[in-house]
């Protein structure tokens, strides 16, 4: 095959992580190197026959892969020419936007603007317990403000820890949650397990979990009986649970999650990153690790109540959990930076949550009143939490869309992006985290995509489909609009 050694070559490791039948796991191989760009968009895969050759599957095998593949918009066949690689969206690739006019696809603090940055003594920064930089657990002043309540990792009254310590020995600061989440992952799954998560759920999670060869189950949390239902049909390696969901902006009472995981003996890794991020007084979720104390890692991040380049997070959990995780992170990177976590404790003790939350609450407000005055077609349920709407698109597949929006120069999220098979092609995650001059050049740009995809439902554009909206141009149809030209019917009236 020539050129295609190297696909083929990832196509046989990628194999190995994917479960079902056959095709279902070529499809999935072939899926994986779309989304991380190991197969651009555009190219051209090998023959059914030449590929089903290379990797010992049956030439009916792959023609099935291929056909889902193009049956979920990835690829697309051309007659006469072969079957080739459309342009896909991954997880990874929301933070590779490039240039666009606004970028409503991460959600992300845009920029540190709202911070208040006490005087900075580099001198300081550069100070740590070892002297050599390289601690293991992090900054003990970052850990003791952590466990004290900042940024909702624990209630800052009564232990919150379900009788851990009160030291703050049970904290590991990460390189960001989406660390924290890798770390559990590299911990907790192997090859083929099962992790059960919520549908729709974070996209970053679901990434690390490809990654680690395990298959996401999604199912719905809220409900006590779907979960007490999959945990024993499943045999789940762990559940995943987000205190503020991502993408919807829900703040679900998940606790009977924690409880049924710790009746089964399952381990329950909490993202608590957006817990401190809830509106219209709407209470921080409790951490669940009270209720599953011996075998709950919580994980949380700076980035959405400081700024997200810190690249500070943190994970807790029981001995000897905690113990794994230290050495899970002293192979991925030996320690956090020393001087991102001195200056991430200093911009918490000057920065209090209540008036970056209040400027997001504004920010929500501006965005889905444009959105509701430009996009009257589309839906959403108002966000409690977060950055994000989670919005419905009637009839779209959103996949399409965001190259579509991309053309007018706005970035967003489909929703197969957080849903482990793909599902919820009619949503988007759209961030209102931007400045409201931004947030309404995305909107006019995304009613722009909306238009030229349904021209029929913006009759501006075609004025003389309904000339009664547009009298101006059919005068003779509405001789009381213009009297000048019908002086008899004047003097009738």
């Amino acid at each position: 095959m020539g050129r295609d050694e190297n696909l083929v070559t990832l196509v046989r490791d990628r194999l190995r992580l994917h479960r079902g039948t056959p095709s279902r796991r070529l499809a999935g191989a072939l899926a994986d190197l779309a989304q991380t760009g190991a197969l651009a968009p555009g190219t051209r895969l090998p023959s059914e026959r030449d590929l089903a050759q290379a990797v010992g599957l049956s030439r009916g095998t792959v023609a099935a892969a291929f056909n889902v593949l193009c049956e979920e918009g990835m690829c697309e066949r051309r007659h006469g020419s072969g079957t080739y690689v459309l342009g896909t969206p991954s997880f990874g690739g929301l933070l590779r936007s490039g240039a666009v006019v606004a970028d409503l696809s991460t959600s992300v603090v845009p920029d540190p603007s709202h911070l208040v940055v006490p005087p900075i003594d580099a001198a300081a920064l550069l100070r740590s317990p070892s002297g050599h930089g390289y601690d293991a657990m992090g900054d003990p002043r970052l850990r003791a403000l952590l466990r004290g309540g900042a940024a909702c990792a624990w209630p800052a009254s009564g232990d919150g820890g379900g009788g851990r310590g009160g030291n703050g020995d049970d904290i590991l600061i990460t390189a960001g949650a989406q660390q924290g989440i890798d770390l559990a992952a590299r911990v907790l799954l192997r090859p083929g397990e099962r992790v059960l998560v919520g549908d729709p759920t974070y996209g970053g999670a679901l990434s690390v979990f490809r990654r680690a060869g395990a298959v996401a189950v999604p199912l719905d949390l809220t409900s006590p009986a779907a979960v007490e239902d999959a945990l024993a049909r499943h045999r789940p390696a762990a559940v995943l649970v987000v205190a503020v969901d991502n993408p919807t902006g829900a703040v679900p009472d998940l606790r009977h999650v924690a409880e049924l995981a710790a009746a089964a003996d399952v381990p329950l890794v909490e993202d608590r990153t957006l817990a401190a991020v809830v509106y219209d007084g709407t209470p921080p979720p409790e951490p669940l690790a009270p209720l599953h104390p011996y075998g709950t890692v919580t994980v949380g991040s700076l980035s959405k109540v400081l700024w997200g380049g810190l690249r500070v997070g943190w994970l807790a959990a029981p001995e000897p959990l905690l113990a794994r995780l230290v050495e899970a992170k002293l192979d991925a990177d030996l320690a956090t930076g020393a001087v991102a976590q001195r200056l991430a404790a200093d911009l918490l003790e000057h920065n209090p949550p209540g008036p970056w939350l209040a400027e997001l609450a504004r920010r929500r407000e501006h965005f889905t009143a444009a959105l509701a005055a430009r996009l009257p077609a589309w839906s959403w349920e108002r966000p409690a939490g977060g950055l994000s709407v989670w919005a419905r698109l009637p009839g779209t597949d959103t996949d399409r869309f965001a190259a579509e929006a991309r053309e007018e120069g706005v970035a967003v999220a489909p929703g197969s992006l957080f849903s482990p098979d793909g599902r919820h092609r009619d949503r988007l995650r759209l961030s209102f985290a931007l400045p409201p001059a931004l947030l309404d050049r995305a909107v006019a740009g995304l009613a722009r995509a909306w238009a030229a995809r349904h021209p029929d439902r913006h009759p501006d554009r075609h004025p003389d489909r309904h000339p009664d909206r547009h009298p101006d141009r059919h005068p003779d149809r509405h001789p009381d609009r213009h009297p000048d030209r019908h002086p008899g019917d004047r003097e009738v009236r």
